[in-house]
């Protein structure tokens, strides 16, 4: 970025600070959370929060994740440069960006329309490339670009969706908020010969996953 970023000093003290200094040392995620400029992925009137440790409001009752939580997630992704990476909620598309810069193939489902134009405006804004975003039913995943070497899912679900397991790769990993609607374990599965390990990684706490395998709506299972 260049004289037209006023946040740059923002961003560096972000990722050696909340991130680098909190154990997350994979340097190609710093090296990304250092090059995308979160304040053009947040409504106006919130650019000068962008940077803060914490989750904002991005309108239709959603969040952008709090930096800290998006680099652990990214970096338990395990990325590598050609790998095809799906991921269920794209928001404001902060979290596409990222993926963008580290992996070769992206494809963001988002359920609210509004949501997922506003993102791909954010994404342009950005400067970003080589993101599909696709509106529907995150919870189904996306059968026509499947198998995916990552998923990453943004919202909160009772178990993880079936769906993302079968499209998942054989070595692919998956990180997902599983649990109550309040707050929830973050947890990773890596699909090895056709099983699937679960390891937990924390709690956490995100807005609900709604689709068929998931949450059916606000106060219904």
């Amino acid at each position: 970025m260049t004289e037209t970023d006023p946040y740059r000093k923002e961003r560096e003290e972000m990722v050696e600070f909340q991130i680098r200094a909190r154990g997350v040392r994979d340097e190609r995620v710093l090296a990304a959370m250092r090059k995308i400029a979160r304040h053009l992925f947040v409504p106006k009137g919130y650019e000068r929060f962008a940077y803060e440790d914490r989750p904002l409001p991005i309108g239709e009752g959603q969040t952008i994740s709090q930096p800290y939580i998006v680099a652990v997630m990214t970096e338990q992704l395990e990325l590598k440069p050609q790998d095809r990476v799906l991921e269920v909620g794209t928001g404001s598309g902060y979290q596409a960006a990222l993926l963008a810069e580290l992996a070769g193939t992206v494809v963001s489902i988002e359920r609210l329309a509004s949501l997922a134009d506003r993102a791909q405006q954010n994404l342009a804004q950005a400067g970003v490339t080589g993101v599909k975003v696709v509106v529907g039913d995150g919870t189904e995943g996306y059968p026509p670009e499947a198998p995916y070497d990552a998923v990453i899912v943004t919202a909160a679900s009772p178990s993880v969706p079936d769906p993302l397991i079968d499209q998942l790769a054989e070595g692919g990993r998956l990180i997902a908020p599983i649990g109550p609607r309040e707050c929830q374990d973050l947890v990773k599965l890596v699909k090895r010969e056709g099983k699937v390990e679960r390891i937990p990684l924390g709690g956490v706490c995100f807005v609900p996953l709604i689709g068929q395998f998931g949450w059916r709506g606000e106060g219904s299972p």
